[in-house]
């Protein structure tokens, strides 16, 4: 992947337009933006406009990275728990 930063409009702190990320593959192809602000991550598939984008609240994207996150060790201790 090649993400680059389209327009760093950021003093210390994300203000509320955000930052802008734009996401490329590999072959230069563009995938999307990915734009964070002080309450969201807006995911923009292709050349969508932000006003189109998926919004997600930095509270629901957090859940979803510590459950991915605690995910692989649960397996594994079911896993241990079988081998037993």
């Amino acid at each position: 992947m090649k993400v680059s930063i389209k327009d760093l409009q950021v003093a210390m702190e994300v203000k509320n337009a955000g930052v802008e990320f734009q996401i490329n593959d590999n072959a230069e192809k563009q995938l999307g933006d990915l734009f964070v602000t002080k309450a969201n991550l807006i995911w923009c598939k292709g050349k969508t406009q932000k006003d189109n984008g998926v919004k997600i609240r930095w509270e629901d994207f957090i859940a979803w990275a510590e459950a991915r996150g605690a995910a692989p060790a649960a397996k594994k201790a079911v896993a241990k728990k079988a081998a037993k």
